[in-house]
């Protein structure tokens, strides 16, 4: 634990105080709270990360943007695309060996 007189995460703080006033109810120990933000934490990244993978792929034609301008983005293979999706999968196998999935 750190020593008492450390400045906390102001970014941290305002997280934890955020979520206690949108529960107000709501009791935790220091080890749920760590769960919960760490989950947050992880959603986030992950879209990050997705959002990252999709427009690569929109930009490889490997996806179309369909209803763009809409307020949900919606994807779809492109069926132009379809085989050398198929080929772009087999060249980056991630389950090769020595690999597992």
């Amino acid at each position: 634990m750190p020593p008492p007189d450390s400045e906390p995460d102001p970014v941290i703080a305002r997280q934890i105080l955020s979520y206690f006033l949108r529960n107000p109810q709501a009791a935790d120990s220091l080890e749920g709270i760590t769960r919960w933000r760490l989950l947050e934490e992880q959603i986030h990244r992950s879209l990050l990360q997705t959002d990252a993978a999709v427009e690569w792929l929109v930009s490889q034609g490997y996806l179309q943007e369909i209803q763009p301008g809409s307020a949900v983005r919606l994807y779809r293979l492109d069926s132009k695309r379809q085989a050398d999706a198929v080929q772009f999968l087999a060249e980056h196998d991630e389950t090769g060996p020595g690999r597992s999935n």
